[in-house]
């Protein structure tokens, strides 16, 4: 019989997730100590900013559309640049992300691109097993003694090159129900980053690397302005030397894509490049303006890069990038190989070629992919079109983009296939993550929580006015949801068998749906209320 491990606490903290063994090395008194001193030091102020945004959004729905800032025009029309860049980031021409389990850390780190992002956030389930595990996967990667066994007995083992490392921690949002301070739950972000930083910046260093790190979800500078006084605060604890975190920020958010310059003064000292999170950014535009009838989005499968909204941020987001000396990641094309048909594969490895043929056309120093497939692919199309490491050279004076240009709505039509397909992935992505798995293909596209989150909010936007009208006429509506919502139910049912279908949380997922989509109120975030369903 397996004893279960007890830790040894810092006073004040207080941990509530089943322990498994091995879990001890990760939540060590010292380190949890460190995570408490982060919450007791800077929860208060991620409780203000959730607040900011929620007024934030109000003013918004009372018709103040956003602009770029009259109180940091300063900022944006003086020189300056961010600091120097480590040599391990200054090449980032393809990145993979993804889940921290163990076997994808593995074969993300011997992908052959240049950097993997494992992910704590949008394509990880935050159930316990998953964060605590996930913390001891990364150390494991880290100190390169990583290993994984398949059932078949295939064994997996890093390769003596690999790809440099960075970590995703969860977005303000996200608090974590398993960790208390002082009674309180801390913020998810607190225990990501902490943890990853606590126990490996020691190894980090002495491999020639650093405590590198990608920042979801900011929706204005003052958030990063949080991120930068944390980093100042947690290299001086740690006897860190100044500027040895470093971080790329996520422009997923059309409120960020207003404050990028400001975005990069606040983090100056750490930031090293900005990153168009295209689908994120796409379900932000819907949620900022839900209550907007008339900016309604078309099918999802229609708003690509190239509509104007779009472009004109991934364009806006090189230009101030590389005027201030950091990098312009390009952003993530959902399609993965499909084996067993070669015709369908080779139109899905079109799609992605195009689409990295756009970015380092445009400029972007590198781009990212889902898939240790696609690697190969995205590597051929930079190694062509960016000879150099990166394109900070490519300064894009000649681009002007406008408050109008990022505020505009693609045009396009709601297809009775699109709304279909929006209920299948929101059922089937939701279903998978209530089981624990956060990155899941679905008919040949990678989904992870920002492109199901897409899903239901263009249903609900659908649904809530007079433009939610199908090519052939119908209005969506909630009876035409609903109807759908069963019909996709049956086809799964079909598909999979009752068994398989009974044990795969379809209908807890359809319910989840159900009831965010059909409410008045437009929830912030998919995974709020399914983080109240697992453990």
């Amino acid at each position: 019989m397996t004893t279960q491990p007890k830790l040894d606490l810092p006073s004040g903290c207080e941990v509530t997730g089943h322990l498994q063994p091995g879990y001890e090395a990760v939540l060590t008194r010292d380190a949890l100590e460190f995570v408490a001193d982060l919450a007791r030091r800077f929860a208060p102020r991620v409780e203000e900013l959730l607040a900011r945004r929620e007024a934030r959004q109000a003013e918004i729905d009372s018709g103040k559309l956003p602009d770029f800032l009259p109180e940091t025009h300063g900022i944006r029309e003086h020189e300056w640049h961010v600091t120097a860049i480590p040599a391990d980031l200054q090449d980032r021409r393809v990145e993979i992300t993804g889940p921290t389990d163990r076997k994808m850390i593995i074969n993300a780190l011997n992908s052959g691109a240049k950097v993997f992002m494992a992910d704590c956030e949008d394509s990880m389930t935050p159930t316990w097993d998953n964060v605590v595990q996930g913390q001891a996967n990364l150390g494991d990667a880290v100190a390169r003694r990583i290993e994984f066994s398949n059932p078949d007995g295939k064994q997996y083992r890093l390769n003596p090159q690999v790809a440099t490392l960075i970590v995703r921690p969860r977005g303000w949002h996200l608090y974590e129900k398993h960790v208390l301070v002082d009674g309180r739950q801390v913020p998810g972000a607190f225990v990501d980053f902490g943890l990853y930083l606590f126990h490996n910046h020691a190894e980090l260093k002495r491999q020639g690397t650093g405590p590198y790190f990608y920042l979801p979800k900011l929706e204005s500078h003052l958030e990063a302005r949080l991120w930068a006084e944390l980093f100042r605060h947690s290299e001086a604890r740690l006897g860190l030397a100044p500027q040895t975190i470093k971080v790329t920020v996520l422009i997923e958010t059309i409120l960020a894509a207003f404050e990028m310059d400001e975005i990069l003064w606040e983090l100056r000292d750490y930031i090293v490049g900005l990153n168009c999170g295209r689908w994120d950014y796409i379900f932000s535009y819907i949620k900022k303006f839900s209550r907007y009838p008339d900016k309604v989005l078309p099918d999802r499968a229609q708003v690509t890069m190239t509509t104007r909204f779009l472009h004109s941020y991934s364009k806006l987001l090189i230009k101030t990038t590389h005027r201030r000396g950091a990098f312009a990641m390009g952003g993530m094309a959902a399609q993965i190989p499909i084996k067993g048909d070669p015709a369908a594969n080779e139109a899905a490895i079109g799609k992605v070629r195009a689409d990295k043929e756009r970015e380092a056309g445009d400029g972007h120093d590198g781009t990212w992919v889902a898939h240790p497939g696609l690697v190969p692919i995205a590597m051929e199309v930079f190694d062509r079109l960016m000879p150099t490491p990166n394109q900070l050279h490519r300064k894009l004076d000649d681009v002007k983009v406008t408050a109008a240009d990022l505020l505009a709505v693609p045009e396009g039509t709601i297809t009775e296939a699109g709304l279909r397909s929006n209920v299948d992935v929101s059922i089937q992505y939701m279903a998978a993550w209530l089981g624990g798995n956060g990155c899941v293909p679905i008919h040949n596209l990678m989904e992870d929580a920002a492109t199901a989150e897409i899903s239901r909010a263009q249903i609900w936007q659908w649904i809530r006015h007079p433009r939610g009208v199908l090519d052939d006429g119908r209005k969506v509506t909630v009876e035409l949801f609903r109807q759908i919502v069963a019909e996709e139910l049956a086809k799964l049912r079909a598909t999979l068998g009752d068994a398989a279908f009974a044990a795969g949380n379809f209908e807890h997922a359809a319910k989840l749906i159900d009831g965010i989509t059909t409410a008045e109120t437009f929830e912030t975030f998919l995974t709020l209320p399914a983080y109240r369903a697992i453990d």
